[in-house]
């Protein structure tokens, strides 16, 4: 058996804003040398890398990451959040909100996916294939393969489902297409990592405006997912959305919720998994 072991640093929610924000490019910046330094093999981020959706900003990013040494299918993987993909400023608009045409507002949604990956195609497909979700990136470290399996949960501002656009849900499509046997084969022996935006956890109490708020942020079909995932053999979920840093257990699995760059950019997480097919798990502060 390999003596290898694999680490991975995980971000989220950036919420850059494009070139104008020297500040927070300064420390993620700052922060990619930390995680260079600590001899991280793979660097995953799980949504909202930028604000307010606009493309420019995803290139942006794209930029960041180039100029780190980032930017290669072997180093990086990273998804949409709700905010790289919905302007919220514009669905709000009076003709958007009142237009009863939701199938437009799906095709605008779907194009905007669309451009979002061919943005980043290269940590998607690595080559010129149509990049799209699901997908499944594995990554063999000399014995060792891990399989980062990638969902996209953002799902289109509607004015009564989801008024603020931060609602998540998985498309019947892209749990079918995970579901398929080839899917599980070609994860066999490999250590299985499912990757998404939307929290699997959020306040879960009793408290009114919690309540309030976990509706506003729930990821609708959550238990789809992780029986999907667990399915899968899947033994680790990272996700963000929720700016909280957090370590907890949900249906059999680990999860761990990145928290926000943009509320601490002096903080990663750090995951080592080794040959047998354990991990540990910790938040780093440089």
């Amino acid at each position: 058996m390999s003596s290898k072991s694999v680490k991975i640093a995980h971000l989220s929610d950036l919420h850059l804003s494009g070139k104008k924000d020297r500040f927070h490019r300064a420390l993620f910046e700052k922060l990619l040398d930390a995680v260079d330094r600590a001899g991280c093999d793979h660097l995953v981020m799980t949504g909202d890398l930028v604000d307010t959706a606009d493309p420019a900003d995803w290139k942006f990013v794209r930029e960041i990451l180039r100029g780190k040494g980032f930017y290669s299918w072997e180093k990086t993987t990273l998804i949409p959040g709700n905010h790289d993909l919905i302007d919220l400023e514009e669905e709000m608009r009076f003709y958007n909100a009142f237009n009863p045409d939701s199938s437009g507002r799906m095709r605008r949604f779907r194009r905007k996916v669309a451009e979002f990956c061919e943005v980043f195609s290269e940590l998607i497909t690595g080559d010129d294939r149509l990049a799209g979700f699901p997908f499944v990136k594995s990554i063999d470290y000399g014995g060792l393969t891990v399989s980062m399996v990638m969902v996209n949960t953002v799902w289109p501002w509607m004015n009564l489902d989801n008024p603020l656009g931060s609602r998540g849900y998985v498309s019947p499509g892209e749990l079918e297409a995970l579901r398929e046997p080839s899917v599980g084969e070609a994860l066999q022996g490999s250590f299985v990592i499912g990757v998404f935006h939307h929290a699997c956890r959020v306040y879960e109490t009793g408290v009114f405006i919690d309540q309030a708020f976990d509706w506003t942020m729930e990821l609708r079909n959550r238990g789809d997912l992780l029986r999907t995932m667990r399915q899968l053999g899947a033994s680790l979920l990272l996700h963000g959305h929720f700016h909280r840093f957090q370590l907890y257990d949900i249906a059999g699995m680990q999860v761990v919720n990145g928290g926000s760059f943009h509320y601490n950019p002096s903080r990663y997480g750090e995951i080592v998994i080794g040959a047998d097919g354990g991990f540990s798990q910790r938040f780093v502060d440089i």
